[in-house]
């Protein structure tokens, strides 16, 4: 299956959700708004690419999971860019939800989005157990063991000097593991055995440390017109970043070797169980930085 055709079955499975369902239409609008917003859907994507390598055939079911993974990250950025936040007035090159809605409606447009998701994948043609275990994997992905747990220490730890091992411990938990729920949501659908599902999660963990250092790269180095949001953000609030630890050259070669360590991981999981690495490689070399 085609990128594009993966993408229509979690836009689907988004619309499907929100399309006709009978709640104050204004909420439905921010929601939508954010939703919409463009994004490269990397994360339900990946959990789609990485399904079809381990020669699973895509059933609507599983880009309901995937979709439930997208509301999550995108009720996460609404409530990033709040002025209690990060404070930003773009995303993806148009105005923040709150911009558009106030920020009363942007709170509860994210936390509609932190909440659904659990109903759609409860009502996903799956087996019981298999839900249960990605209902509870996403929601220690997403609370206070995972990425709202990463943006408290984001927070405290601007204008500190931290250290390589607490930035990374931060953007473990803010990035990393909602961009490994993908290969262990995949490894659980596919009913891998334990061990096979822990080395795919590292996969994602490795990819999540790789896609933050890029991005804290990007926030130093891009245009708004590139990244689609206010540049240099973080340099402003005095955050500790990767470009500041390390150099900017230093931040580089780290986010191509954590890529690499990626990529032997995949070839160590495919002398284990039938596993097509070239497409989850692409992906990986698509966040590689060339110099």
């Amino acid at each position: 299956m085609k990128k594009q055709e993966k993408l229509v079955l979690v836009e689907s499975a988004l619309e499907d959700f929100y399309g006709d369902k009978q709640f104050a239409s204004s909420l439905r609008e921010a929601v939508l708004y954010s939703i919409h917003a463009g994004g490269k859907r990397i994360r339900p994507f990946l959990l789609l690419e990485v399904l079809e390598s381990l020669h699973v055939t895509i059933r609507p079911a599983h880009a309901q999971v995937a979709a439930a993974l997208e509301m999550i990250h995108t009720g996460s950025l609404i409530h990033d860019d709040l002025p209690a936040m990060d404070d930003d007035d773009y995303r993806r090159g148009r105005l923040t939800n709150h911009k558009k809605f106030g920020e009363a409606m942007a709170i509860l447009a994210g936390d509609a989005l932190f909440l659904d998701p659990y109903a759609l994948i409860a009502q996903a043609d799956l087996p019981s157990q298999i839900k249960v275990d990605l209902i509870a994997n996403l929601s220690l992905a997403s609370g206070s063991l995972g990425m709202v747990a990463g943006q408290v220490l984001d927070m405290e730890g601007e204008r500190q000097h931290l250290s390589l091992e607490e930035l990374q411990t931060i953007h473990a938990n803010k990035t990393g593991k909602l961009l490994a729920y993908p290969f262990q949501a995949a490894a659980i659908i596919a009913e891998l055995a334990p061990e096979i599902q822990a080395k795919l999660k590292t996969v994602g963990e490795l990819i999540g440390l790789a896609f933050q250092v890029r991005d804290d790269v990007l926030d130093v180095t891009a245009s708004f017109e590139e990244i689609g949001k206010t540049p240099q953000k973080d340099l402003q609030a005095e955050k500790s970043t990767y470009p500041a630890l390390l150099g900017l050259e230093e931040s580089i070669a780290f986010c191509n070797q954590t890529l690499d360590q990626a990529n032997a991981k995949l070839e160590e999981i495919a002398h284990q169980v039938p596993f097509e690495t070239e497409p989850i490689v692409k992906v990986v070399e698509s966040l590689r930085i060339n110099g």
